[in-house]
């Protein structure tokens, strides 16, 4: 019989303002409403009522009872409690000082730094997560969780590099080769803890669905099922908000939780910690991680943040905005996993759920990120010391973009910077380069838009691809290394 290790993920991004224009009387002080969304009030205070409350005022009494579960909090949660929740924030702080519970780390801003080429960003906000926990709660976590569980070999590395026991990644078979979730592995000699996909979201997203087989699922019936289960150890790691906010309390989720720990303790399942885990097992074997993981749709890989054109825009604009951020906060905030995931173009249940938790449309959601990234470094342009070169290096906002087309319309690619455009030149169809340099599209963009002349004159009459991507190439690296 298996012990049980029982985990809550608990994040609340700050989503974008739908609304965003730019304004440039707003203040360095202002940039909060100006790029951030009334609503992340109202949605912090609707789950605070119908989960957070309710849910750990059961879990606290549960952790005096003997049952023993774990929390990973991100940084821009506990901000938001700071802010319009701090009673909130109290019971929170029962639970993370309870001898029963442990806290995880993560990256302060549940972002996607993780998959950045360069994981410096990723551990600096590694490091300010443990921060934020030792100075609310007194506690360095000892186990790392990555955002949405993305993991690979690189950020084994990171982990084993900042000194955590062990890491949380999601159970998938094609990094088990077919072998069991239910014990602990490693990957770069750091112990592997695997979430066990199926009994996680049997709680997660089928506990209200009627048409499922196992309707309605009861504390004792999934009791049963971690007793029936082989091997050393079975995680289950869930999103909080299922508690109360994604299933009501009318479905019978909170008794659900309440009645658990009773169950497990009956049938003798052990819910144990995921240091005293790592300790009382040893790793069975190793895994391989080449490509990056998550637990997200059902693909379980990066896809959710970086599945289309639009989200890989944005993800390759954010790396580089780091050359403009003289407020390391805005820009540690765009970075925010959330903001990628609601560009999304998915189909049937995975794009189900993706809509469920955005609160405006993919396309709507790409275009208010690119245009606050623009406004973002455009106003930090005055503090940089080759101000001409960020000016025409900067992301552009939509209504500036370069759009590609043919005589015969859009074919479907748009440059947002300099390097974009630079990059799109290698798989554009041709027809589109000739008709853009007969009218003269591209020195124009570039003299008037990115305000390069030189650039532009270099450029014109060249019609030979290679020719325009060797001539803007050297411009773009010559400009950069002036930003250096």
């Amino acid at each position: 019989m298996p012990d049980i290790c029982i985990g809550f993920e608990v994040h609340q991004p700050f989503r974008l303002n739908r609304y965003f224009s730019p304004d440039p009387k707003k203040k360095e002080k202002d940039l909060d409403s100006l790029y951030f969304d009334a609503i992340n009030r109202e949605v912090l205070e609707r789950v605070a009522e119908k989960c957070y409350v309710p849910a750990t005022n059961i879990i606290l009494e549960k952790l005096d009872e003997g049952f023993h579960c774990t929390f990973s909090f991100s940084g821009t949660f506990i901000e938001q409690l700071e802010k319009w929740r701090p009673d909130v924030l109290s019971l929170f702080d029962q639970v993370a000082r309870h001898k029963n519970s442990e806290l995880l780390g993560q990256t302060y801003y549940h972002s996607i730094a993780g998959c950045f080429g360069d994981k410096t960003e990723f551990m600096e906000q590694a490091g300010m997560h443990t921060e934020l926990m030792y100075d609310l709660f007194r506690i360095r976590p000892t186990v790392f969780e990555n955002t949405e569980f993305t993991f690979n070999n690189h950020i084994a590395s990171c982990v084993k590099k900042m000194g955590y026991a062990g890491v949380f990644t999601e159970g998938v078979n094609r990094i088990l080769d077919w072998r069991s979730a239910h014990h602990i592995y490693t990957c770069d000699d750091v112990p592997v803890l695997l979430r066990d996909i199926q009994l996680s979201d049997d709680i997660a997203f089928r506990f209200g669905n009627r048409g499922w087989d196992k309707f309605p699922l009861t504390a004792d019936t999934y009791a049963d099922w971690i007793r029936g289960a082989n091997g050393d150890l079975v995680n289950v790691f869930i999103d909080y908000e299922t508690f109360g906010e994604h299933f009501w309390k009318e479905t019978g989720i909170l008794n659900f939780l309440s009645y658990l720990p009773e169950e497990l303790e009956k049938r003798g399942v052990r819910t144990i910690l995921p240091s005293d885990a790592l300790e009382s097992y040893m790793p069975v074997g190793t895994v391989d991680v080449k490509e990056t993981i998550s637990w997200a749709d059902i693909e379980k890989d990066a896809s959710a943040w970086m599945g289309n054109e639009r989200q890989h825009t944005a993800y390759s604009a954010i790396q580089k905005a780091a050359a403009f951020a003289k407020d390391k906060a805005i820009w540690r905030y765009l970075q925010t996993s959330d903001h990628f995931y609601y560009m999304a173009s998915k189909f049937g249940t995975c794009g189900e759920v993706h809509n469920y938790f955005s609160h405006h449309e993919a396309r709507d959601a790409f275009k208010i990120y690119m245009a606050i990234l623009a406004d973002f470094e455009n106003r930090n342009i005055r503090f940089m010391k080759n101000k001409r070169s960020a000016k025409t290096l900067r992301t552009l906002p939509p209504e500036e973009a370069f759009h590609f087309t043919s005589p015969t319309g859009y074919v479907g690619y748009a440059a947002y910077s300099l390097d974009q455009f630079c990059d799109l030149l290698r798989v554009v169809p041709s027809d589109s380069i000739a008709y853009h340099q007969e009218r003269g599209d591209i020195a124009q963009w570039i003299e008037h838009t990115l305000k390069d002349q030189k650039l532009a004159e270099d450029i014109i009459g060249r019609r030979d691809r290679q020719d325009l991507i060797t001539t803007i190439n050297q411009r773009r690296e010559e400009l950069w290394s002036r930003l250096a």
